[in-house]
């Protein structure tokens, strides 16, 4: 009975510690990719809309990390800032608006390509962003940033672009309104990529999210 009770209250000690052990932070490193949920703008959560590919690839924009001696920054393309370096923390919280971020890592066969990733995507910094969403180089989305960084070593492909709601077959109003404005016709089916479409490579890991 004596030792019933002892591992009774050894078991207890032991689920007690358990549930107040900090969770594990992710240890990022060069090269891993951080996605974003949607924010609150249209645009944003239109972009998810039509590109989610489950409930783990649920993203609207994506940038890279590097870490150095002086600290980690990401890069990225920014609707406010075009082609950009930003902290972690402004990456997480765009204009205040705090987001999901998850954390992604090339797997090991794919490691090697991020040196020369890094320095081509240093190359893109300081170009305008590509509001039509229509390849450019002269200016760049967040997903086309991402895949010019990888290019060379053909990490990430091009797929045709769509902008239909998968569950209606027809444009939502945020792009019809979006592409009106800008006096473009919808560019349908051109080649393009996505933040939704990358994190689904089977060249990446999910490391989880980052808090």
């Amino acid at each position: 009975m004596k030792i019933i009770k002892q591992s009774i209250i050894i078991l207890s000690l032991s689920s007690l510690f358990a549930c107040t052990q900090p969770e594990l932070q992710i240890k990022l490193q060069s090269g891993d990719l951080l996605f974003r949920g949607a924010t609150s703008g249209k645009i944003s959560e239109a972009i998810d809309k039509v590109t989610q590919t489950s409930n783990e690839t649920h993203f609207s924009h994506v940038g890279l990390v590097e870490v150095s001696d002086s600290g980690m920054v990401v890069l990225h393309a920014s609707p406010d800032g075009g082609t950009c370096v930003v902290s972690l923390d402004e990456f997480q919280n765009p204009e205040g608006d705090s987001v999901m971020v998850v954390a992604y890592r090339l797997k090991t066969e794919w490691q090697k390509t991020i040196p020369a990733a890094l320095t081509k995507a240093k190359q893109l910094l300081g170009k305008p962003y590509n509001f039509s969403y229509i390849l450019s180089d002269t200016a760049h989305y967040c997903s086309e940033f991402v895949y010019l960084a990888f290019a060379t070593d053909s990490v990430f492909t091009l797929e045709p672009m769509t902008f239909k709601d998968p569950a209606t077959g027809n444009f939502p109003p945020a792009w019809s309104e979006y592409y009106q404005k800008m006096g473009l016709e919808i560019p349908e089916g051109q080649p393009g990529c996505n933040p939704n479409g990358m994190a689904a490579s089977d060249k990446l890991e999910r490391l989880g999210k980052i808090e």
